[in-house]
């Protein structure tokens, strides 16, 4: 590998040049490592147009294409290199990648891609002892979906409130590249305009409305008999069984930690982190509560957890168990009133 010319990071540009810098983008959610590569190949680029970038995948070089890819060109000094995958790296590879970290060359900018977890935790620590700038990728919580679909929002020129964004969430679902992508295909449709919830209603027909999170909301409120007709049209349309019995095990664990903490002095903002949900949507909760005590709530946990096994292989029809499992959890809220 070159030896490094002495100057720090960004001393032979601007104080915040990427070259003479090596960056960690560590966490498990694909799209947002992807943004953040992307961001920082675009930063050198307008730094050196002529910049040469390399694209490798950790598990298939050795420490001599390392030093190649970082060796820059006969056209330009200036290299870009993403090392994709760096659990998947040779003890012979992460040792070159620390040596490198230690005192980066001042033209090329490291790009490290690491997906989290267990593996590769050593060269991780050895590059943060190195000062490697980290980026984390770790994705929102379920309840900050929202926000992150008002963001992607405002990113594609479009605005929407926390309703329409929580809409999408069920329409849509919790995978961001899927959240993104719909945000996108909207703000195509309906370039500057401010969406709304039966705009994406309308546009989602047939997800929003065979949503397993529909058929929670509706059986949570006490609609037992609109909660069967969600649950049998989502049947009809293909919604895997186990996607109800998670959105049914969500909404009843909300809904529990709700009645376990309404009677405490908690602002809205407090009383939703330790409920994890966005704060609109405690009046929701709010509602739900009137008809739920703790009781109700563990014996309709009970009954989800073996509609599940039964959804899972345990039962031969599980839409039967679905079904049964509905009828279930609306005697188990009206016990509290018998």
């Amino acid at each position: 590998m070159r030896a490094p010319t002495g100057r720090g990071p960004g001393e032979h540009g601007s104080a915040q040049s990427v070259f003479g810098t090596v960056t960690l983008v560590q966490g498990p959610e694909a799209l947002l490592a992807q943004r953040a590569v992307a961001r920082l190949l675009n930063a050198a680029r307008a730094e050196h147009p002529e910049v040469q970038i390399s694209e490798l995948e950790a598990r298939a070089i050795s420490p001599a294409d390392l030093l190649e890819a970082t060796g820059g060109s006969l056209f330009t000094p200036y290299c870009a290199v993403v090392v994709h995958g760096l659990p998947g790296a040779s003890v012979e590879v992460g040792d070159a990648i620390v040596q490198f970290a230690t005192e980066p060359a001042s033209d090329v900018c490291l790009i490290l891609d690491h997906p989290g977890g267990a593996k590769g935790r050593g060269v991780v620590d050895k590059l943060r002892k190195r000062k490697a700038h980290v980026v984390p990728a770790t994705g929102p919580k379920a309840w900050e979906l929202p926000s992150f679909v008002i963001a992607e929002a405002r990113r594609a020129g479009v605005d929407m409130d926390q309703h329409a964004a929580q809409a999408l969430v069920d329409a849509v679902g919790s995978d961001l590249r899927e959240l993104a992508g719909a945000v996108s295909q909207l703000a195509s449709d309906w370039a500057g305009t401010r969406l709304t919830v039966d705009m994406i209603s309308r546009y989602f027909v047939g997800r929003a409305e065979t949503s397993s999170f529909a058929v929670s909301d509706e059986v949570l409120a006490g609609h037992a008999g609109r909660a069967l007709e969600r649950l049998r049209w989502a049947m009809s349309c293909g919604v895997p069984p186990v996607l109800v019995t998670s959105a049914l095990a969500s909404g009843l664990r909300a809904l529990g930690k709700y009645v376990d903490h309404r009677s405490s002095r908690m602002s809205d903002v407090e009383l939703s982190r330790a409920v994890g949900v966005p704060p609109w949507k405690l009046k929701t909760l709010a509602r739900q509560a009137r008809s739920w005590d703790s009781a109700a709530v563990a014996a309709g946990i009970i009954a989800v957890a073996r509609a599940d096994a039964e959804v899972k292989g345990a039962a031969t029809d599980p839409d039967f168990a679905l079904e049964k499992l509905l009828l279930t959890l609306d005697a188990a809220r009206m016990s509290q009133h018998g």
